[in-house]
């Protein structure tokens, strides 16, 4: 958001200060003072201010040099997850869906040009991919992302894709807003979405939406698969209807704990 955008209301510091905590993740658990301000565009003074303010609440931990976070940011989480039955109505049946499939299988909702991971269901295997509850990826690239964003209206789409970074990740990565403008209205016709490679060289995935009591897409549950233990056709013929039929059941339940419309 630009300054001139910005509410009169916006505290600066507390954009700054939220930053300063999101440039920790799984490739950077561990950053020097130098390396928070840069990743956040912040200087120096500013940067140790905002990370000693954490340390003394508790919520990072240094050695002096490196800054690392403490499991108490997971408190930030906390009152989303508990305060909404979605989560809860969905990790059962995705326990459920894992079992039957041997794949891994996650709940995601879409957070600006992101989605992230609400629930997630690995697999047991020894090798297995590193995605956990909080993780977050680009909406336009995962077959998930693209079932919230294929329900969207065509404008915010439009939108949504002209700021995207629609750089290639494989060489097989939809890289055009018209190219994917394409996909997403063929998802939204048929109602799943299937992404093959896009993302990561051997991972396929496909998904569907779940909505709420008034037909609202609210989320998109997934089966994310290695390339080489599942072809296409396994995934459209074999994971497909266990996945639609997960949906099919969330939504259900989501019904009837939500209840009826008021009026």
């Amino acid at each position: 958001m630009s300054a001139a955008a910005r509410a009169p209301h916006f505290v600066r510091s507390f954009e700054r200060g939220l930053a300063v905590i999101r440039a920790f993740d799984a490739d950077h658990p561990a950053r020097t003072l130098s390396e928070v301000a840069r990743a956040c565009g912040l200087p120096r003074a500013a940067a140790r201010r905002f990370l000693l303010t954490l340390a003394d609440l508790g919520y990072v931990h240094t050695d002096g040099r490196h800054f690392r976070l403490t499991p108490r940011v997971l408190e930030l989480g906390y009152g989303y997850l508990s305060g909404s039955t979605l989560p809860q109505i969905a990790e059962p049946h995705l326990d459920q869906l894992v079992e039957r499939v041997r794949e891994s299988s996650s709940l995601c909702v879409l957070d600006g040009d992101d989605v992230v991971y609400v629930v997630r269901v690995p697999v047991r295997r020894i090798m297995a991919a590193t995605i956990t509850v909080g993780t977050r990826l680009p909406a336009h690239v995962t077959s998930v992302g693209r079932v919230l964003l294929a329900h969207l209206p065509d404008a915010e789409i439009t939108t949504r894709l002209a700021r995207a970074d629609l750089r290639p990740l494989t060489a097989r990565t939809l890289v055009t807003p018209d190219a994917l403008h394409a996909e997403l209205h063929r998802i939204r016709r048929q109602g799943w979405a299937v992404v093959d490679q896009e993302l990561e060289e051997g991972l396929r995935s496909v998904a569907a939406p779940v909505r709420d009591r008034v037909g609202q897409v609210v989320a998109g549950v997934n089966i994310a698969v290695h390339a080489g233990r599942n072809s296409l056709e396994s995934v459209r013929h074999e994971l497909l209807p266990q996945l639609l039929a997960t949906a099919a059941r969330i939504e259900g339940e989501l019904r009837v704990t939500t209840g009826p419309p008021r009026r």
